[in-house]
């Protein structure tokens, strides 16, 4: 959509979200206006993962945590969490913020989105640009 330069981080609304099945619902707390991170790693670029990470305060899962299935690679520190049925990762617990939670922009109902800028997260050399993202959540 649009770029926005300004993000005024006092002001939150609740975007609600969910996956493809409807099984699983949530609601997340960020600004209108969104920065989103498009990670390089394997798994990010395999699914398509735009990230929109917030600190768990702010991420509530409405409908469905029973039908969420875990899978967890390479360290076990990401919890990454997929609906059973429909197989999407709507949300999951990151390695670079343990005490947050990233969102699938893709997930997402758009009609309380105002607009939205990408930046790129260079996730295949984890170890250099981690640092990026821990302010996040």
């Amino acid at each position: 959509m649009s770029d926005s330069s300004h993000t005024d981080e006092a002001t939150m609304i609740r975007h609600s979200g969910g996956c493809h099945c409807g099984d699983v619902s949530f609601e997340v707390e960020a600004p209108a206006d969104l920065e989103l991170h498009d990670c390089n790693c394997s798994i990010c670029s395999m699914t398509g993962f735009l990230h929109i990470i917030v600190p768990k305060n702010r991420f509530h899962v409405l409908r469905g945590e029973g039908h969420l299935q875990e899978y967890r690679f390479n360290t076990g520190v990401a919890r990454h969490l997929f609906c059973k049925r429909c197989g999407v990762k709507s949300f999951y617990v990151p390695r670079s913020n343990p005490d947050g939670v990233s969102v699938n922009f893709r997930c997402l109902d758009r009609s309380t989105v105002r607009s939205w800028v990408v930046r790129a997260f260079d996730g295949q050399n984890w170890e250099a640009s981690a640092g990026e993202l821990t302010h996040l959540a």
